[in-house]
């Protein structure tokens, strides 16, 4: 290390040596009145110097990317368009397909509350021929007082109701002579009866009625029971 600083300081005191060299002869030719050109520039003898001045030039250009990368980059640009596209149609889908989907639930909820209210007026507008049996039958029996216009007006009455029952879809069902059954009929009583018709529904109180093959009312009945003999 010694010897490389000793010889860095001859190739100096060499140059400065030269520089003086150069500059006594150019004040020479001077004063002889000739015009020389000296070049004063400083030769760099220093190689670390030197290779500081290469590394700053080749900082100072610019540096150029791989031809891979820049293509890297601008596939990746373009993949970035792509998925910005992709999920601004996604939204714009996805908006679409919600207004869609409260639309058409909408429209479904005011089609239901019409059917339920078209059924309610059906519903009603069977059961107004009812009234005006009932009202006619009572009128009968206020003007003439004969139990027979009113047994006909009751009667019609019953059936109209029916009738207006079977619109609605409810279906009575018979109980009387069957076999008791407690998803269907609800005792009320009980008669002694003979072993055979032992569970057997001997009175009907009132009737019951399915809708829709569900049960709408049991029937109210009064149930058979045979005697026990010890």
């Amino acid at each position: 290390m010694r010897i490389f600083q000793r010889e860095r300081q001859r190739n100096m005191q060499k140059a400065r040596a030269a520089e003086e060299a150069r500059d006594r002869e150019t004040d020479e030719t001077s004063a002889a009145g000739g015009i020389r050109v000296n070049d004063r520039r400083r030769v760099v003898l220093d190689d670390d110097a030197a290779e500081g001045v290469r590394t700053r030039e080749a900082a100072a250009e610019p540096q150029l990317k791989p031809k891979y990368v820049e293509e890297l980059e601008a596939r990746t640009r373009a993949a970035e368009e792509v998925a910005t596209d992709v999920q601004a149609r996604f939204e714009q889908v996805r908006a679409e397909l919600r207004r869609e989907t409260d639309a058409i639930r909408q429209r479904l909820a005011r089609t239901a509350d019409e059917r339920v209210q078209r059924e309610k007026a059906e519903f009603i507008a069977s059961l107004l021929p009812v009234l005006d049996n009932l009202q006619r039958a009572i009128e009968a029996a206020e003007s003439d007082g004969s139990s027979e216009s009113l047994l006909d007006g009751l009667h019609g009455t019953a059936s109209g109701f029916e009738n207006a029952l079977n619109v609605a879809g409810a279906e009575p069902f018979n109980a009387l002579g069957e076999t008791f059954d407690p998803e269907l009929h609800e005792a009320v009583d009980t008669t002694e009866v003979e072993p055979e018709r032992d569970n057997t529904i001997t009175a009907e109180y009132s009737r019951g009625y399915t809708l829709g093959g569900q049960l709408l009312r049991p029937a109210r009945v009064q149930v058979g029971r045979a005697r026990n003999e010890n």
